[in-house]
This record gives structure tokens, sequence and C-alpha cells, in this order.
């Protein structure tokens, strides 16, 4: 074990002290504890000699310039908003453990062939505003103007939330990186799976990140007197909501995709009214995108049928889409060799079944990622749990994987591949 994965884990405690509540850990996109990160993570960079700003969509960002100023930049990172009730570590762990590999070759005094940047997003999982990866899309320079519209839980919206931040909107556009400034990305993540613990590994490599798509779901039927409406006569929303959400569940394991029902809401919400309206969410996703996509059109399919079984109507809107991920060759074989270089002569190969921030990167750079092992697989749970010897190894695997691709860009300064 070492010193600095010690700190690595007492960032993470002491943000997750930050955000906690009585509700428990929570920091989402543009809010006081969003800020109070922000602000707490640029002091770790100071007190490293970094140089570090929040960019126009609040991403947390510092750089540890390489051998001559303005040099192309490794970019080591992943993001620092949490879904409701979290674990302390999803997302947050990989920024630590970057911020510490570029703490350790700002001591080296041995500058590097490139500039290394960590990046903390400030919203990948989409909690407030229902759509996912706002930070690293405004990164990239994807940015919808439709998203503005976007309203929270209390109507609050996006653009609104930039302004009481103390962000502007009208500023989105510098937030986005060039990709010759680019040679790559490096993301650092929890498993959020039980694969690397059944096989009493560390570390794993990632090969590639499952596309996802989000819907929402309006089912429109009619409310009436719980005593005094016979079945027969009834539209309920709620029941047809039912009987919709197990057909995803059915059709989705038919169709070797998984697709989950995280969110449902019945209107006017009264013990003694049937329901009128019921809104559900949809998020489905594959290792391959025409499979996804497939079983998707399968499932409207269905639904649209128990829509008119149950005379209600049906509505279905997009919020989120993002085609499969894969890792570049090239950073998947150069993680491998930092793995072995930290004594894992065999690195194992994986997955992820999680979206991730360098789905939206890849849309700029060449990405990889490296996962670490989390205990039980659980994830998205106060739960969540590391163990200080993982991320000991994971600190220095990206360590060393920072070296192999130095070594590589001194040979072939071009790039990453």
């Amino acid at each position: 074990m070492s010193q600095d994965a010690a700190t690595v884990l007492q960032r993470c405690d002491q943000l997750a002290t930050l955000s906690s509540s009585a509700t428990g850990i929570e920091r989402v996109y543009l809010s006081d504890q969003h800020h109070a990160c922000n602000q707490q993570v640029a002091a770790w960079a100071q007190q490293a000699g970094l140089s570090h700003w929040e960019d126009a969509a609040g991403n947390f960002c510092a750089r540890l310039e390489g051998a001559t100023p303005r040099l192309p930049a490794l970019v080591l990172g992943s993001h620092l908003d949490t879904v409701p009730n979290a674990g302390r570590y999803d997302g947050v762990l990989g920024v630590m453990i970057a911020l510490c590999v570029a703490e350790r070759f700002k001591q080296r005094q041995q500058p590097l062939p490139f500039a290394l940047e960590v990046v903390g997003f400030g919203d990948e999982e989409g909690t407030r505003f229902g759509t996912a990866l706002f930070g690293s899309f405004a990164f990239v320079g994807h940015w919808e103007p439709q998203w503005w519209a976007l309203e929270d839980s209390d109507g609050v919206s996006l653009r609104q939330a930039f302004s009481t931040y103390g962000l502007n909107p009208d500023a989105i556009h510098t937030a986005a990186r060039n990709a010759s400034d680019v040679l790559g990305y490096l993301e650092v993540h929890i498993e959020q799976g039980p694969v690397l613990e059944a096989e009493q590994r560390a570390l794993g490599v990632v090969t590639a990140i499952a596309g996802a798509r989000r819907f929402q779901l309006s089912v429109s039927g009619q409310a009436g007197h719980a005593g005094t409406t016979p079945y027969e006569l009834r539209h309920d929303a709620l029941c047809a909501a039912s009987q919709m959400v197990l057909a995803v569940e059915a059709l989705a394991q038919q169709g070797q995709c998984v697709a989950t029902v995280g969110q449902l809401s019945v209107r006017p919400g009264a013990v003694n009214v049937i329901p009128g309206e019921a809104i559900f969410s949809i998020d489905i996703r594959s290792e391959r995108d025409a499979q996804r996509d497939e079983v998707w059109s399968q499932i409207v399919t269905r639904l649209e049928q128990i829509a008119a079984e149950r005379g209600v109507t049906l509505s279905i809107d997009e919020t989120h889409s993002a085609a499969t991920q894969a890792c570049s060759t090239g950073l998947q074989q150069a993680i491998a060799e930092g793995i072995r270089r930290g004594g894992d002569t065999q690195p194992r190969f994986l997955f992820s079944g999680a979206g991730h921030d360098a789905m939206a990167i890849g849309k700029l750079t060449e990405v990889g990622m490296m996962f670490v092992r989390c205990e039980k697989g659980i994830s998205h749970h106060p739960a969540e749990a590391v163990t200080e010897d993982d991320v000991s190894a994971a600190i220095d695997a990206l360590e060393h994987t920072v070296l192999v691709l130095a070594e590589q860009h001194a040979a072939q300064p071009e790039g990453i591949r």
C-alpha cells in the first residue's frame, strides 16, 4: 500500500462529506455541492502546483505542462457528479487517481513529451436534468440547443441553472477542445460489476462501452372515482403502464439486452382516484447498437399494442442516445502494459455495460479505460467499497500507462493509436 492511495481515499471521503445530507450523498450538476466540490479539488490541484480552472460547462480542469509550453495533452479524468443516495467512488475515485498521478509527475521534475490534464466532469449521470454527459459533451463541442429548455424537478431550466451557478450559457462553446490539442483520454473507474471480484483481480482493461438510449414515456388514460367506475369502463393509466413495464423486461431478456424502468410517477396520485396519467423512464443498452435498436423497435410495437388494448394513449420522447464506444486498441495495450508493470502479468480485458464520459470524449480523441474492482460489484449505492491495495495498484498502473505512452510518443510523436 502507498500513502498516495490513503490520500486518494481520504479525498473521496472528504468530497462525500461535502455533499452529504439526510438523504445521503448527492452532488448534482450546477448545485451548491457541485460548486463546493470543484473548489475543494481546485485547492488540492493548487497544493500540487498545477494550473487549474473551471470551464464554461462547470467542469474542473487542471494542467501540468510538458517539456515545452502548450503541447497537446493526454487527458486523465472522470466525473464528479453523483446519483441520489450515492456511493463515494463512482466517478470521483477516477478523478482523484488522475490528480494523484499528475502530482507524481509534477514531483518528478522530468517533463513528459506532452502535457497532462486532469478533468472532473460536472455532469455524467444526468440526475438533475435527465440527459447524461453534459460535461463531456461540452468538452468535445457537442452541445444541443434544445437542452437549454430542459427542466429539473423544481421547474428550473438548464439555462437558469447555468446563470444561478455563475456560468454564462452563451459562452458554452468555449468549453470545447480542439482535437489537435488532445492526444488521448484515459479514465479510471470502479467496475460497477462483479467480474473482477469473482476472478480475484484488482484491475481490468475496458474494451468497449455499451451504447445506451433513454426515453420518457407518458401514458394518458382517464382519471375517475375509485369506487364508482366499473372495470370495463376504466382507462387506468397505471395498470397500462405496469403491463408495459413487464413487457419491457420480457422483451429485453429475449433480445439479450438490458432495459430498465427506473422512474415511474402517477397523476393525480390520490388514494381514491383511478390514475389518469403515468410517466415512466426506460434505459436500454447492449454491447451492439444494432441489437439494442432492434429490441427497442420490438418494445415500442408491444407497448403500442398494450395502449390500444387498454384504451389509453402513449407518447414516447427520447432523452438520450449514445452509440457504443470502442476503446482504442493502442490505449488498451498501453493500459495492459501499465498493469503488467504493476505485477499482473495477464491483464483481464472486459466490456463495460455502464456508460461513461469516455463515450462522449470518443467523438474528439482516442479513449481508454481501466476498471478497479469494487466490493460485490455494488455501485450507485452507499455500500460502494474499494480496498486501499486496489487503489494503490490503480495509481501505479495509470502512472505506468502514462510512461508507456510517453515512450511511444517519443518514438512516434504524431499521435496515439
